[in-house]
């Protein structure tokens, strides 16, 4: 049995470029999902916001995982078909 464990932090107000994987995920949901689209309702609104998320943490390329969707870079690593870089952060 695997567990998973996560830290929530916050960051200092008026500081985005210690959250800055947030930033770009906000910005991503601005330019593909939020300004093209009008919506009539909270409701259609939100609707579309969980879509995009589905879509963005599923199916979506990132070039931050060698141009992959999340779940085919997830299979790729569980089959040792990549190869991590460590960073510095």
């Amino acid at each position: 049995m695997s567990m998973t464990y996560r830290i929530y932090t916050t960051t200092e107000d008026s500081t985005p470029n210690k959250n800055a994987h947030i930033e770009s995920f906000h910005r991503i949901l601005e330019e593909e999902c939020l300004s093209v689209q009008e919506f009539s309702s909270y409701r259609q609104a939100y609707r579309a916001v969980a879509e995009f998320t589905e879509f963005y943490n599923k199916r979506r390329l990132h070039s931050s995982i060698y141009y992959m969707a999340p779940e085919e870079f997830h299979e790729a690593f569980e089959r040792d078909h990549v190869k991590l870089v460590p960073i510095r952060v």
